[in-house]
């Protein structure tokens, strides 16, 4: 009556609900904690601690609206780079705008592109898990690997960071900050470095081993040639120019003509007629070649002869252009010219052949897009003859249109060489879909024929069962 605490036994049957059921115990009869009605004192000072977070969590923002909000601020960061870059840009002289934007391109445009192919590649996984795609096992990952979230999530930090790096590499040139500007893409190709490299378990180890590790089974094919190999190996000649622009930037960064105006000679050991540039060109391409044969010396298949043939055919179209920049240009035109332009033709068509007839199985309609559950995606992709149609056309341009990439002597018009650059990245992320499922109808295949096969010698012994049993 004065305000104290009144106790009660706990295996009163007034601190229950009516209707409500004892839950006895060794210690005697104990209420239901989901039916009590009344609480004892030590269980309510224990919810008493309990409700803060309950309270806290009740007033947290939904994570749709977080999400709205972090969308807004990346339009919003987004708006601020390019006035920021434009503004930067329009400070410059009118003769010297061209070569400034040139030069900066060239040491961000990998990185952009590399940026691309890692957001294409997140859309590539959430579409294999939406189709029940066992991506994982065809890749021989770890229960450990990276999902399509991870992989965005890497993706947006790149597109942050990338971009920022620009606005403040043309800001700083702009205002005069020559020495700051120039330590911009040298700063960020150093953390991305010491990033890929880091010994430690943070920033997903497991994964940067195992890329850095197929990246040097790719370089060195002394082993058996596995799926994820090659197929590393096909996105990289997809990112020739890629690599050849990082040499180029790694160059003037190690001869310290990053926002100076030294390398505008084209002659120049960091120029645009350097021969470092049809060699990093090639690489890919020779190295594809020769995983090639290693499969035909583990295989014996012929087909592997024919595919190493086919990446052969890249070479005189990298070498016969670069030629322009070491001949007279009555030699160039006379007779170099008509075999690049042969090269180029026949490498293009035998490519777009192999990847319809031999990397793709279109024998019937692709079930990569048939989704587990219904969604827009999968009603406007699966089944529909319209797919098929624009991946067959738009590969076959683009495999033509790739050449001027891989050509040196039509490399001048950098915004051109970069949007056909991207175009190939996304004729990459399409060839994906019908490459892994192919690799996962074969797996499938092969392992329904092991089925069988084990299931034939249980056939066999009822067989023989049945037999002894006539014959006793």
């Amino acid at each position: 009556m004065l305000g104290g605490l009144v106790t009660a036994p706990s295996n009163s049957p007034h601190l229950r609900k009516s209707g409500s059921k004892p839950v006895f115990s060794e210690f005697g009869e104990l209420e239901n904690g989901a039916e009590e009605g009344f609480l004892t004192p030590t269980e309510a000072i224990d919810l008493k601690g309990v409700s803060t977070p309950v309270s806290t969590a009740a007033i947290m923002p939904s994570p749709i609206l977080l999400w709205r909000f972090k969308v807004l601020l990346f339009f919003v960061w987004g708006f601020i780079c390019c006035k920021i870059g434009w503004d930067s840009v329009m400070r410059m002289s009118v003769d010297l705008r061209d070569l400034f934007l040139y030069e900066a391109f060239l040491y961000y445009n990998p990185l952009l592109l590399v940026t691309m192919t890692v957001w294409l590649w997140g859309i590539n996984l959430w579409f294999f898990s939406q189709a029940n795609v066992n991506y994982a096992k065809i890749f021989d990952l770890d229960q450990n690997h990276l999902s399509h979230r991870e992989i965005w999530k890497c993706a947006k930090w790149m597109t942050i960071v990338v971009p920022s790096s620009m606005t403040a590499y043309l800001y700083l040139y702009s205002h005069g900050e020559v020495s700051l500007a120039a330590s911009q893409p040298v700063l960020l190709y150093c953390a991305i470095a010491m990033i890929l490299i880091f010994p430690f378990d943070i920033f997903y180890l497991s994964s940067r081993f195992y890329l850095l590790r197929t990246l040097w089974r790719i370089v060195l094919p002394l082993q058996a040639i596995s799926f994820s190999d090659f197929f590393l190996a096909d996105i990289l000649t997809s990112m020739a120019k890629v690599f050849s622009d990082l040499e180029r930037s790694v160059c003037r960064m190690v001869h310290r003509q990053v926002a100076t105006i030294a390398w505008f000679e084209a002659d120049s050991v960091c120029g645009s007629h350097s021969i470092a540039i049809p060699i990093v060109l090639v690489l890919p391409y020779l190295f594809r070649f020769f995983q090639c044969l290693r499969q035909y010396k583990d295989t014996g298949e012929k087909t592997t002869v024919l595919n190493a043939l086919k990446y052969s055919t890249a070479v005189p179209v990298i070498f016969l252009s670069a030629l322009k920049y070491h001949v007279f240009p009555e030699r160039w035109t006379n007779f170099y010219r008509p075999l690049w332009l042969l090269s180029s033709f026949l490498n293009s068509l035998y490519s777009f052949y192999w990847d319809v007839t031999r990397d793709w199985d279109l024998s019937g309609f692709t079930r990569i897009f048939k989704f587990s559950k219904p969604h827009l995606f999968s009603h406007m992709l699966y089944g529909r003859k319209w797919v098929y149609f624009w991946v067959i056309g738009s590969n076959l341009v683009l495999r033509c249109t790739w050449t001027y990439k891989l050509s040196a002597h039509l490399r001048h018009n950098y915004l051109t060489v970069f949007a056909i650059a991207a175009l190939e990245i996304f004729r990459r992320f399409q060839w994906i879909f019908f490459r892994v499922e192919n690799e996962w109808n074969k797996m499938n295949s092969k392992s329904n024929i092991q089925l069988s096969m084990n299931d034939i010698p249980n056939e066999e012994e009822k067989k023989l069962l049945a037999s002894s049993e006539h014959n006793v």
